[in-house]
């Protein structure tokens, strides 16, 4: 089995090498920059942007499957500089699929396509894509899941659309160093009653996800065409999850908090402000990161397990438990 990993020098991307690794596949990955660590693997390392239709095509030549991760992810940026990689360069993975024969496309998706402003309290599949976007990163996801289904079936062409919730894990660059710096700096506050309930996925979990979708559309167990949620399958009570892991690194948990209605209108004011003074860093707060942070947003996860076979193979105790042995030993 020949495999392309766009993106499979990132986060999620590195674990799901790994899992290719040991399954003895011949792996190429396809980002921006140079991976000499994994290439040192007998990984073929392209490095372009997935924008270019060139790179993508070249790098999918022979291969049998490929696993579209590579996206460009955050909660601020101008309209184009999330279209061109998420839209353009899924089109282009799309394209080079149909050009080169390949049989099997696993996109990573994310929940945030059914963003809609509102709580979401254990809604599956059948939840229709979002609205009153608040962010181009979710409008743009949305776009590229819904061209990635659209062509199961073309040819041999099958794919599948998974939408892990908030990864975490070992080696994540964004999600937890943010929150932790923000924390120490004191700039952390709880947004709302602090009650709200999500859904996060470890990184494990996610990448396993992967493998199982793939084996799904190999074994007929999967006909394509469909997205599906990935998740520990046990919701967190967000703003404590956080407390806790703060708590066992020696940090001072979150105590201040703001509404939802001042953070959202915060996040209206910097969101302004921002546009016009061209700022390209993330803005303290956004109307969408008001809203994630607040609300419920968990998932129900019935067809992954009934056509995937997933099962998280991390709890969150044991995942919480190796984060915070990794960051006391690193002094993160």
């Amino acid at each position: 089995m020949k495999v392309l990993v766009t993106g499979g020098g990132g986060f999620l991307g590195r674990y799901v090498v790994e899992r290719l690794c040991s399954r003895g596949a011949e792996i190429a990955i396809l980002g921006r920059s140079p991976q000499p660590g994994i290439e040192a693997q007998g990984v073929k390392v392209y490095q372009g942007e997935i924008e270019n239709y060139k790179i993508v095509k070249e790098a999918c030549q022979g291969c049998d499957v490929v696993f579209h991760i590579a996206a460009k992810a955050g909660i601020w940026g101008s309209w184009n500089s999330f279209f061109q990689p998420n839209v353009i360069g899924t089109r282009n993975v799309i394209n080079a699929c149909k050009d080169q024969g390949i049989s099997r496309l696993i996109y990573t998706s994310t929940p945030s396509v059914v963003f809609n402003g509102n709580s979401i309290e254990g809604a599956d599949e059948s939840l229709p894509y979002g609205s009153n976007w608040l962010s181009h990163y979710a409008h743009t996801k949305a776009i590229a899941e819904a061209e990635v289904l659209a062509v199961n079936n073309y040819k041999g062409l099958r794919t599948i659309a998974l939408r892990p919730h908030l990864i975490w894990g070992i080696g994540d660059p964004h999600l937890i160093p943010t929150v932790i710096s923000r924390a120490r700096a004191g700039k952390l506050r709880i947004i709302g009653d602090g009650y709200n309930r999500v859904d996060i996925t470890h990184v494990d979990n996610a990448a396993h996800a992967h493998l199982l979708a793939f084996d799904a559309l190999e074994n007929g167990n999967s006909e394509g065409g469909k997205p599906y949620f990935i998740s520990q399958d046990q919701p967190v009570v967000l703003w404590k999850w956080i407390n806790e892991l703060l708590t066992r690194i020696n940090i001072k948990p979150v105590e201040k908090r703001i509404s939802l209605n001042k953070a959202y209108v915060l996040g209206l004011g910097f969101e302004g402000f921002y546009k016009i003074s061209g700022r390209s860093s993330d803005p303290p707060m956004t109307r969408f990161l008001a809203v994630e942070l607040s609300k419920n947003h968990f998932f129900n996860i019935e067809a992954a397990r009934r056509d995937l076979g997933y099962r998280p193979v991390i709890n969150t105790k044991k995942g919480l438990n190796q984060l915070v042995e990794h960051l006391n030993k690193t002094g993160l």
